[in-house]
């Protein structure tokens, strides 16, 4: 077993022997539910942009998440989002993709990109099935996925965290899947998905998506009080509990609203590149507010300006009037 470095070097620690191989996520998610580590803190990229993702390398987030599902980014530029994030960083900030939809193939480009996989809209045993078959390498582990015959070169990327397994068998257990209920449906086929399908690493209750699927008001996925959505949200919850699983999420917002979000999840998403942007809209309230209240001054010293021009033209007897222009 190759040596693990100690602990307190963040997810360098969870980091594989080539930085195009996907991290040890599952067992980070797993030590951070079970107290060993703090949760994984992530930032939301949602612009599919490369050189934004190039300068979040640099900020020192321990993961983030790469949303192909609702941008306009294609697999040239998901793959190279991900190489940015993980190559940029060297290896501090792990890479998740949130995929569109649970197609086969965009489970494999993902962590053939070197990313851990969120898979939006799991409502039952047979989609999460599915999903993990994708995701996994070898019938003994249900898998159905392709090895991709050049991304890891024998003698330069693909090294062993375990010598005992085979590479394929590595990364069965270094790439994490996230799956997401955003259904009420979902939410009551918890129980069965998490009994059928135990590869599944961590769930995120997407409280926007389930909300409005209940016809109740989306709230930004802040929650709401409305009796069905907390009898909702307690059965993900005893869930959950039940099968001992890590939960992950949003935590956004003031201070305590974002303690509160964070509270029992193993891995929280807590600043967002859109959510940065949408900061910009206070800031020119701000500069409008505080440049409208220079107005007077600048008026005054405008016209004291204009006011000692002519008095200067007056004393050199010209009949020339000076009018300086702000």
């Amino acid at each position: 077993m190759q040596a693990i470095p100690p602990k307190g070097r963040g997810m360098l620690d969870y980091q594989a022997p080539s930085l195009f191989q996907p991290h040890r996520a599952r067992q980070a998610i797993r030590d951070a539910h079970e107290g060993k580590i703090g949760p994984l803190v992530g930032i939301y990229l949602g612009l599919s942009s490369i050189p934004v993702a190039r300068h979040v390398a640099s900020f020192g987030f321990d993961a983030a998440w790469v949303d192909w599902e609702h941008s306009s980014c294609n697999v040239e530029t998901m793959t190279t989002m991900v190489h940015e994030l993980m190559f940029m960083s060297g290896g501090r900030t792990i890479p998740f993709v949130r995929i569109p939809g649970h197609d086969h193939a965009a489970v494999g480009y993902a962590l053939d990109a070197g990313a851990s996989i969120v898979v939006p809209q799991v409502e039952t045993v047979e989609q999460a099935k599915h999903v993990v078959s994708a995701a996994k390498f070898g019938t003994k582990y249900g898998g159905t996925r392709s090895a991709p015959p050049f991304r890891l070169i024998p003698g330069l990327t693909d090294g062993l965290v375990d010598p005992s397994l085979s590479l394929h068998e590595n990364l069965n257990h270094q790439a994490a899947i996230i799956i997401q209920v955003e259904t009420l449906e979902g939410i009551r086929n918890l129980d069965a998905i998490l009994t059928e399908c135990p590869q599944i690493d961590a769930v995120w209750l997407g409280t926007l998506d389930a909300r409005v699927s209940m016809n109740l008001p989306g709230n930004m996925g802040f929650g709401g009080q409305e009796q069905e959505w907390q009898d909702a949200v307690a059965l993900y919850e005893a869930t959950m509990q039940k099968h001992n699983k890590p939960k992950s999420g949003f935590a956004l917002g003031p201070p305590e609203l974002r303690k509160q979000m964070a509270k029992g999840k193993s891995f929280v998403i807590s600043s967002g590149d859109v959510v940065a942007y949408m900061g910009f809209s206070q800031e020119i309230a701000e500069a409008r507010e505080l440049f409208e209240r220079n107005q007077p001054q600048v008026a005054k010293e405008v016209e004291m300006t204009n006011g000692e021009a002519k008095k200067e033209a007056r004393e050199n007897g010209t009949a020339v009037t000076v009018d300086v222009k702000a």
